[in-house]
């Protein structure tokens, strides 16, 4: 199958809470919308930015189950999965098939420290339980586990396989990936802060968890890279790093600050979950403005 559909800026999508912190399907098209006229390409529903170790099966139903019903056909639809045992992540994997969902991603066993065997297994139940295309996803930061480039060749066997979604830091990881997925096999960067430098080592899209706080800067990076004006490609890098250093200054969670700053750019997507924390107090009242500003300006500086 072709993979240039799967190319551009693909936001991780936000949890989104009633004032109860309930799910709320209100909330949820509202923000599958306002991304949609932001011009993004695609949406990553489930995932670390939808809090899901956080969420039951039958909330990330629904979450999927909104989104779908706001966005299939309009965005290109890839639904996380990933969840604490093999049973719950092939449930939903199947949901989101039914769904129409693009394809499928997941992140590897969480809490043991399982030999990549067990692994093997995992990522390959999940494809066997539907006919979509897979995308890995390794973030080792929070997993635990860093994708070895011999698991990863024994994975791109299976034709399922399609991409993978490298969040480790090193920009090397991405480069190797691509070399040994080849062409026709899609990267995507995950680090926010190194969305420029993955681009240009071998990242052919990208996929993030700040990207729908200022989807305009990530946009326009991606508009730079593509046509090679690389100083202007550094230059707003820089800023989205600032941004980014900014949002995670505050008091709380780093999606709570981004959320706080949704609303005030006009989408309100609640709070987070506990154990993550909210922003308070000083920070919520004159930090969470000052950083919506930070956003508008460079949005504004770049704008042209």
């Amino acid at each position: 199958m072709t993979v240039e559909k799967f190319k551009g800026i693909i936001p991780a999508f936000y949890a989104s809470y009633d004032e109860a912190g309930d799910v709320s399907e209100a909330r949820t098209k509202a923000l599958c919308s306002y991304l949609y006229d932001k011009g993004v390409q695609g949406l990553y529903v489930g995932g670390s930015s939808g809090e899901c170790i956080y969420q039951n099966l039958e909330e990330r139903k629904a979450t999927l189950k909104y989104v779908a019903e706001s966005m299939k056909g309009k965005l290109v639809l890839i639904a996380h999965v990933g969840a604490p045992s093999t049973r719950e992540s092939v449930e939903l994997a199947k949901y989101a098939e039914d769904l129409g969902y693009d394809a499928l991603s997941a992140i590897p066993p969480i809490y043991f420290k399982l030999p990549e065997s067990s692994i093997y297994k995992y990522w390959t139940s999940i494809m066997d339980a539907t006919a979509l295309p897979f995308i890995i996803y390794n973030i080792p930061q929070t997993t635990g586990y860093n994708l070895s480039l011999n698991l990863f060749g024994k994975l791109i066997e299976n034709k399922k396989v399609i991409g993978v979604k490298n969040s480790s830091m090193p920009a090397l990881d991405i480069e190797r990936f691509k070399a040994a997925g080849g062409e026709n096999f899609i990267v995507f960067n995950g680090p926010d802060e190194q969305y420029v430098a993955g681009r240009l080592i071998g990242a052919d899209a990208g996929i993030g968890g700040t990207y729908a706080a200022m989807p305009e800067l990530y946009l326009k990076a991606e508009q730079y890279v593509s046509t090679g004006n690389f100083s202007k490609a550094r230059s707003i890098q820089r800023d989205i790093n600032d941004l980014i250093i900014a949002l995670c200054s505050l008091n709380g969670n780093m999606y709570s600050a981004i959320k706080e700053v949704l609303k005030l750019r006009g989408v309100n997507v609640g709070s987070v979950r506990e154990p993550l924390e909210p922003v308070t107090g000083d920070d919520l009242e004159t930090k969470i403005p000052v950083i919506r500003d930070m956003i508008d300006a460079a949005i504004a500086k770049y704008d042209n």
